[in-house]
């Protein structure tokens, strides 16, 4: 019997198609934002607990490089949404082929990353 497989599975070889991209980066947003969930907690608590604290996180939040988190954060959320309902949208069979389910792949990358910089414009 001869055996052509490996050994060992070589991962850096593995060329996956756009839609296994948008899906890793799916989990990857998801477990983002339930990392980030105590942060924003807090950083809404602060907002709403005084005027004092409202200010205080507003310098704080004036620094570049809470700005760069917030606007991680954001695409995070709105790759997520968006895959989201791509995934919704392939389970109720409203993507009929396997084309069009490659195409919204495309689509959950496009928009997610316009809605990123558009609200990340006004962000900075």
């Amino acid at each position: 019997m001869n055996k052509t497989r490996p050994k060992h599975l070589a991962l850096h070889l593995i060329k996956l198609p756009l839609a296994g991209y948008v899906s890793i980066l799916h989990r990857v947003s998801g477990a983002l934002l339930f990392l980030a969930l105590p942060l924003l907690l807090f950083l809404l608590d602060q907002s709403l607990r005084s005027i004092e604290t409202y200010t205080n996180l507003t310098d704080i939040l004036a620094n570049p490089f809470f700005k760069l988190l917030l606007s991680g954060l954001l695409w995070a959320f709105l790759h997520h949404f968006c895959a989201g309902l791509r995934y919704l949208a392939i389970d109720l069979h409203l993507l009929p082929n396997l084309a069009a389910a490659r195409a919204s792949s495309k689509w959950v990358l496009a928009v997610s990353l316009t809605l990123t910089v558009l609200l990340g414009a006004k962000l900075w």
